[in-house]
């Protein structure tokens, strides 16, 4: 009966300290991030992985609440109203801000961020992608490339933290 005892103790001491490890890794501290929009905390922020694969189950009119993090890949260089986040190699979120309430550091890309906001499914129009193109600095013969509707990964956020 005492061995049953201390079988059960150890085998639920373990247990408690597995997941006591997994929270610490979990865990996001955002001390050395500067918040732009909304204050937001990292909880509940998911992974850039984990982002993709509910995109993948969308279809346009669909929108969901989430938070995730990843890192910017640029940012408009006019005056910072919109990024693109990675996804994974090939693919990204488009992020715009709520109501246009707020900007991004026009010098953001390659920074890790967290935002927070309504994920959804659009159909960008020839006009905004060439718009964006020359936000983005491209050159003009990228930019008459383009010549075809595109469906992206949107993002309509109301608070983004920035690692510095």
């Amino acid at each position: 009966m005492k061995k049953t005892i201390l079988v059960a103790i150890a085998v639920f001491s373990m247990i408690a300290c597995k997941k006591e490890e997994v929270k610490e890794v979990a865990e996001v501290k955002t001390e050395n991030f500067k918040t732009f929009g909304d204050s937001i905390s990292a909880d509940g922020v998911i992974s850039r992985e984990d982002l993709l694969a509910k995109y993948e189950t969308l279809k346009e009119g669909d929108t969901i609440e989430v938070k995730f993090r990843s890192d910017i890949k640029d940012v408009c260089q006019k005056k910072g109203c919109w990024m693109n986040m990675s996804l994974n190699e090939d693919k990204n979120a488009f992020v715009r801000f709520k109501d246009y309430g707020f900007f991004m550091p026009l010098n953001a890309a390659g920074s890790e961020a967290i935002v927070n906001g309504k994920a959804f499914i659009s159909v960008e129009t020839v006009d905004e992608l060439k718009h964006y193109a020359k936000d983005a600095g491209k050159s003009q013969a990228a930019i008459d490339s383009i010549t075809e509707p595109k469906v992206s990964y949107s993002f309509l956020s109301n608070g983004v933290l920035i690692k510095e």
